[in-house]
């Protein structure tokens, strides 16, 4: 039997990935360092749950525990996002996409789940769990901007009003939250979608994978089909008797939250790992954080940014990620 190992372009995470060729069949080996061993134990039981559930994911082919690897199907090498970025009209495609995230929310999660000898337990995406993630546009982003600011005044400031904004979400945290459902997470193999990097996978508020979606920042999307696929959601999802308007401000808060890490991640990515191809998303997630703050709900919050922030030195920054000199 013939095998051939070839690495692939992985994530923004520590992990690595290898296709298996046997013969003509593939596989992927996954390879993370030992001291992250506990995040393959996560992510084959995530993917456990999803499959029981109808819904296409890697599935456990072979664990290797003791090297720090397992071996999983491979769902091709076609990502959604290589599959929409040049159609003009992404209405009914995207449609698809909103009805994976409502067939994922229909998961009920357990608190605990085995696999072998390893128990594995599910968080929830609490206040805490906000704040841990969005401190990261002030430790990495701001620090790295506005090297002569001091941060940590800036940064109590607008947490304590972020602290206030994210105690304004109406949905309870009771949902299969995938936390990273975007059009690079899913694969299209013989028109069949396959749902990837699940790792992370939470308890929350069901508005935080729309928001990944929608306002995903790889991908514009115009803000009439953004509003449209909101409305596609909230007509098709188990909140369609909800209100609207709390659905939607959940959707903003959740983007926003979303977005200032995204800002500190690809910031951390550059400096502390040394990749920086993710640099060349600021400007638009930028763009996409300022289009959410628009909403009245953030009117004290959106105070507070213009008074301690330079906004137009940061567009700037964000416009010339590529001279990398601030860095």
């Amino acid at each position: 039997m013939k095998y051939k190992l070839k690495k692939i372009s992985g994530d923004a995470s520590f992990r690595e990935f290898y296709r298996l060729r046997k013969n003509n069949k593939t596989s992927i080996i996954v390879s993370v360092k030992k001291e992250k061993f506990k995040n393959l134990i996560v992510y084959a039981v995530v993917n456990k749950i999803l499959n029981t559930n109808k819904i296409n994911a890697p599935k456990l082919l072979s664990n290797h525990y003791k090297n720090d690897m397992i071996e999983i199907s491979d769902l091709g090498e076609k990502s959604f996002y290589d599959y929409v970025i040049s159609k003009k009209n992404k209405f009914n495609d995207y449609k698809s996409l909103v009805k994976l995230i409502i067939k994922v929310q229909k998961i009920r999660v357990k608190k605990f789940y085995k696999l072998g000898k390893f128990k594995v337990k599910f968080l929830k995406y609490d206040l805490n769990n906000l704040h841990k993630e969005s401190d990261l546009f002030f430790d990495w982003y701001l620090k790295y901007c506005l090297k002569n600011k001091k941060i940590s005044k800036i940064k109590k400031l607008l947490k304590e009003e972020l602290n206030k904004v994210y105690k304004k979400l109406k949905f309870n945290n009771n949902t299969f939250v995938h936390r990273d459902f975007h059009v690079s997470n899913i694969m299209i193999k013989k028109k069949k979608l396959g749902l990837i990097d699940s790792q992370d996978a939470i308890i929350g508020n069901p508005l935080y994978d729309v928001a990944s979606l929608i306002d995903d920042v790889r991908i514009k999307l115009s803000n009439n089909l953004q509003i449209d696929l909101i409305n596609f959601y909230h007509k098709n999802s188990k909140l369609k008797k909800d209100n609207i308007e709390n659905l939607k401000n959940d959707f903003d808060i959740l983007s926003v939250q979303r977005n200032l890490k995204i800002l500190g991640i690809f910031v951390r990515l550059c400096k502390r790992d040394g990749k920086t191809n993710y640099l060349k998303f600021l400007p638009y997630t930028w763009k996409l954080l300022e289009r959410r703050l628009r909403n009245p709900i953030f009117k004290n919050l959106n105070i507070l940014i213009n008074k301690n922030l330079p906004i137009k030195k940061l567009r700037r920054i964000n416009k010339i990620w590529l001279n990398m000199e601030w860095f």
